[in-house]
């Protein structure tokens, strides 16, 4: 599509009612550490929002250097100005602090180069930015990066990523999103329908906007593409929780993720999250909008229940030892993989969006917020 065109399809800003939380907050005073493909800065709608000098030195090989287009996507998902017609992020205010990891579509050579996974997670987590999104996700659990992403925890950053695409083909528990203290996001579409491709378990945490939402079609930054993934909806969910925490300086990962958690669009109990949306659809606009929100204490953790009892599938199962011979994992977040995860892979196919079975998982938008209808529960 053109970019003239690309803004009025982002129909979950008027769904969530963007307009008016940007009154209470657009994130200012935010960073968002984007791991992903690279991020392009020089994008209409991300020139001066990627803080190209705050990547460490060791870590910003190509870092805005963007080979897939997809991690420049994100970005301009949580923090785009829309300038030059380009997309309008949800948290136009936050800025962006680059990261490129070694992910498929690139060749050997650079492979070697790109900076490793659990490496950039310890960097960031040494750094000021407050929120960490990983629009990408395979099927190893690695212990570095399990390590690194419990330290990340234990520096107070909040850890969002896509639960992955796989779910009609074989529905892997996908990491890093099935990682203690991260969070993991399911896609829904405009109806609130979790999307047929949107992995499913125990480590669901919260569902966000992930279908028909436009992203740069490639690496030439010409034109916008329909896509669907796990992937933007990470990037939409991040954005969410730097509206929050740019309201609430002085509030935790923890306070901010439980208010997500707490004022999310559900109708089953809040103590007994689906294995398909977790617990519901985020709205951060009821957390703004409540000037007297109460947060949790500072340190609880809001996913002790799903840290304390570990991952298990839709079926309860526990994931596979992995094995070294996955060196591509299958993709889940929308595009390119790596030998320690795989990003979202653009999608044309909208014929996908909604959920299987009778009993789908549906939340609808209502009053401009969203609003659960009937939820797809787990076995």
């Amino acid at each position: 599509m053109a970019a003239a065109d690309v803004q009025s399809q982002q129909w979950y800003l008027s769904a969530m009612k963007a307009d008016e939380m940007w009154k209470v907050s657009t994130g200012k005073g935010v960073k968002v550490a984007v791991v992903d493909t690279g991020v392009n800065p020089d994008t209409p709608s991300l020139k001066g929002q990627v803080l190209v000098d705050e990547t460490p030195k060791a870590f910003a090989y190509k870092a805005t250097d963007d080979f897939d287009g997809h991690g420049t996507s994100m970005a301009e998902l949580i923090a785009g100005t829309g300038a030059g017609d380009g997309l309008k992020g949800l948290a136009p205010g936050a800025k962006i602090v680059p990261y490129r990891i070694a992910l498929k579509g690139l060749n050997k050579s650079e492979l070697v180069k790109a900076p490793n996974e659990a490496a950039v997670i310890r960097a960031i987590a040494d750094s000021d930015v407050k929120i960490i999104n990983m629009s990408y996700g395979g099927n190893i659990d690695e212990p570095d990066v399990r390590a690194a992403v419990k330290y990340a925890q234990s520096k107070g950053k909040l850890m969002i990523a896509g639960t992955g695409n796989d779910a009609q083909e074989k529905n892997f528990i996908g990491y890093p999103a099935a990682y203690p203290y991260v969070v993991g996001v399911a896609a829904s579409d405009e109806s609130g329908t979790v999307g047929k491709f949107s992995e499913h378990g125990n480590y669901v945490d919260l569902a966000s906007p992930g279908l028909n939402v436009p992203t740069w079609c490639d690496n030439t930054f010409r034109s916008y593409c329909p896509s669907q993934g796990t992937s933007q909806a990470t990037a939409i969910a991040s954005a969410s929780a730097a509206l929050i925490w740019s309201a609430h300086p002085d509030w935790t990962a923890n306070q901010v993720l439980a208010s997500l958690i707490d004022t999310a669009g559900r109708d089953w109990a809040k103590d007994d999250p689906s294995t398909y949306l977790g617990y519901g659809l985020i709205r951060p606009r009821k957390v703004l909008e409540n000037a007297d929100y109460n947060p949790v204490p500072a340190n609880t953790d809001p996913l002790a229940k799903e840290n304390a009892t570990g991952v298990t599938d839709d079926k309860g199962a526990s994931p596979s030892a992995s094995t070294s011979s996955q060196a591509v994992p299958k993709d889940t977040a929308g595009g390119q993989t790596s030998a320690a995860a795989s990003s979202p892979e653009p999608s044309d196919n909208t014929t996908t969006w909604v959920a299987l079975g009778a009993a789908a998982a549906v939340l609808v938008i209502g009053g401009g917020a969203f609003a659960v209808i009937r939820s797809r529960r787990g076995a």
